[in-house]
């Protein structure tokens, strides 16, 4: 047996001896050193050689703030150029660490993409008479990803326990559809609220009914229920909710509730901390859902079904259950994010208003390594991408239209696809089980 293939764990405690065996058995792996190196040749090489004359103004303050924090203005050359200089300087540590066969810490990536955030701010707003409102940025940001942080959740229930969710899409719109129309009826965006998650199960119910009790390929099933979803809620609009728009589609909304004294905080408080009971329950619902899948018998016996259904059901638990209730949740889960679409921000339903937004999340399910707290930073950057591109057509920023229209597709691709690696989904995920 060749030394690659010793398992490190299997050696006896020999102190400092099995560490070094262990770091030179671990592999290299030069990804993360080389992607920061990519930012900050395009920092370097294409912001500075591509820049207007001038500067550029953050806005960090809004006009209800408390303490009121005064604007940056920041040297478009200069500031750019020591940006690119410190992505650069995560490159070369990223490097260290890869050198010494250690993990590359998650704060080196987190400045590299502040870094590059503000530099391309800065970029765009060099010499233009507009201020660049970051807290605007960061608050537009974390609504959009209101939807995508529960049907990440969703997803990652469900493919825990060994199901393929592609049928989000359809959750989010279903769940956007019967919490406008309830709402409307009653007068009460709560509980049109209360109602989307109903709407979500059902979709879930579904799912787990073809994919467990018939075996239907999972993936299949997903996509079918999308175009279900969307072909049932787009022939009610327009034959139901369009005639009779005053009573059953009108625009509610829920009301911010802002904490007291937590709201007042600069810069965050109103980010954060004024928001609606649909954004405090994402975020219990992130909390309790990482802690009770990691820290619970509960999620224990739910990545057991996922990951080896026959251990799982030799030892007493019950597969098919587990599975059919977990999705149920998973679909619940994600109509109550369907709910921010219309109740939780002040619109009526409209025709296919998910607009992709469920395959994003599960896009953000797979940056985030199926992990509750991984998903929901994935579903972040997606939403400040989205609402960036927003912000910029509004300021007349020097960047093609169409291009900050596919700003956050974009970004959805290169992260999934150059950022992620290898990564390895549930072992049982769109495989049936069949009881014995």
């Amino acid at each position: 047996m060749s030394a690659a293939t010793v398992d490190a764990q299997a050696l006896p405690d020999m102190g400092p001896v099995k560490l070094e065996v262990r770091n030179d058995l671990a592999k290299r792996s030069w990804r993360w050193p080389i992607v920061h190196a990519v930012l900050a040749l395009v920092v370097l090489g294409w912001f500075l050689t591509h820049m207007a004359e001038g500067s550029t103004t953050f806005q960090f303050s809004s006009r209800g703030d408390i303490l009121q924090v005064p604007n940056l203005t920041v040297p478009g050359w200069t500031g750019t150029l020591v940006l690119g200089l410190v992505i650069a300087a995560v490159a070369v540590v990223a490097g260290a660490f890869v050198q010494l066969r250690r993990p590359v810490p998650v704060y080196l990536h987190a400045i590299s993409i502040f870094a590059l955030v503000i530099a391309f701010l800065t970029w765009v707003g060099a010499g233009l008479p507009t201020i660049i409102p970051l807290t605007e940025l960061v608050a537009g940001g974390l609504a959009l990803s209101v939807p995508l942080v529960f049907g990440a959740m969703s997803g990652v229930l469900c493919e825990r326990s060994g199901i393929v969710n592609i049928a989000i899409e359809g959750q989010l719109l279903c769940g956007a559809f019967l919490a406008a129309v309830v709402a409307s009826t009653t007068a009460s965006a709560y509980v049109g609220m209360a109602a989307a998650p109903i709407a979500g199960a059902l979709v879930g119910a579904l799912l787990v009914l073809f994919a467990v009790k018939y075996h239907v390929d999972q993936i299949i099933v997903g996509v079918v229920l999308n175009v279900l979803a969307l072909g049932v809620t787009g022939f009610l609009f327009s034959t139901v909710l369009s005639g009779d728009g005053t009573h059953l589609n009108r625009a509610m909304r829920l009301p911010d509730l802002p904490i007291p004294g937590l709201s007042n905080i600069p810069v965050i408080g109103n980010v954060l901390f004024d928001q609606s009971i649909l954004v405090y329950l994402m975020y219990v619902g992130v909390i309790v859902l990482q802690i009770y899948l990691f820290r619970s018998r509960w999620g224990l016996r739910i990545r057991s079904v996922g990951e080896h259904p026959k251990a799982a059901d030799t030892v007493g638990i019950d597969v098919i259950r587990t599975r059919v209730w977990t999705t149920i949740l998973g679909g619940a889960v994600a109509g109550l994010g369907g709910a921010f679409l219309t109740v939780g921000s002040g619109l009526a339903f409209g025709k296919d208003m998910s607009a992709g937004q469920g395959y994003i999340a599960l896009a953000a399910m797979i940056l985030g390594r199926w992990n509750p707290v991984g998903a929901v930073g994935a579903a972040l950057m997606f939403g400040f991408a989205k609402n960036l591109g927003n912000t910029l057509s509004t300021i007349n920023a020097p960047v093609p239209s169409d291009i900050l229209l596919m700003l956050p597709y974009a970004v959805t691709i290169v992260a999934v696809a150059g950022l992620v690696g290898r990564v390895r989904p549930p072992a049982a995920e769109n495989t049936p089980y069949i009881k014995s």
